[in-house]
């Protein structure tokens, strides 16, 4: 019988919050979302609502540099996220984005919206939102992003940072988007850990008492069961 079949386990993940946080291209999203499906846990892409808030910030042609125009408008959005990690959505008033968030367009832009504290101040409220509804009828989340662990979620139960050296997270992208052009995705990913660890609200910053992960030479495999390790050491605790 499989975890996700299995009452039992289900049951003892009841509550849970699994905070993954860490660096752009470390392997957050898969890990998080096999380690959601395998224990029968919801799953939440804090990053993907930040992509989706820029996406209708370029659609509705705000410069996304102008951080006055983007927090002015930024309530104006609706954005909503699935749970599901064997199948997650992302809506805008309604239009599924899951494909346009992921483009070139979108990747180059999410850092100085993501930056705008009104952003994050409505995203984080989304967020914890969600995870109310999952803990509160007895699911669990899995959430990943670069702020959960401290400031998203600090009462989570397991707390995980999530690295890889930059060239290692450079060959992955890139592996991914089916470019060659590594130097490139380095830099960007650089520039992106800098913003990120850098900007004045909610830094991505690895706090006290979380597992910190380096999966530059591990499988994908390797980090998924370290994780699950950690949410079943979890379990034992509670």
């Amino acid at each position: 019988m499989s975890e996700t079949q299995n009452p039992s386990h289900h049951d003892r993940t009841s509550g849970l919050v699994v905070a993954v946080d860490g660096t752009s291209g470390s392997g957050k999203s898969s890990t998080c979302r096999a380690v959601a499906s395998r224990l029968g846990l919801a799953y939440l892409d804090t990053g993907a609502m930040y992509r989706a808030m820029t996406w209708w910030m370029l659609e509705h042609g705000v410069d996304v540099h102008d951080a006055a125009a983007v927090a002015l408008r930024s309530g104006e959005a609706t954005i909503v996220s699935g749970t599901d990690p064997t199948a997650p959505t992302i809506r805008v008033d309604g239009t599924d984005v899951s494909g346009p968030i992921r483009g070139e367009a979108v990747t180059g832009a999410v850092s100085p919206v993501a930056t705008v504290r009104e952003v994050r101040e409505q995203m984080v409220a989304l967020q914890r939102a969600i995870i109310a509804e999952a803990t509160t009828t007895g699911r669990g989340i899995v959430v990943e992003g670069r702020d959960i662990a401290s400031h998203v979620a600090p009462d989570a139960q397991v707390k995980v940072y999530l690295t890889a050296d930059p060239a290692a997270r450079a060959a992955r992208r890139a592996a991914e988007e089916g470019g060659s052009d590594l130097a490139a995705t380095e830099a960007v990913l650089r520039s992106r850990d800098e913003i990120d660890s850098g900007r004045e609200t909610s830094p991505l910053t690895m706090v006290d008492g979380a597992a910190h992960i380096d999966s530059t030479h591990l499988t994908l495999d390797q980090v998924i069961e370290e994780v699950v390790t950690l949410v079943r050491a979890a379990e034992v605790r509670a």
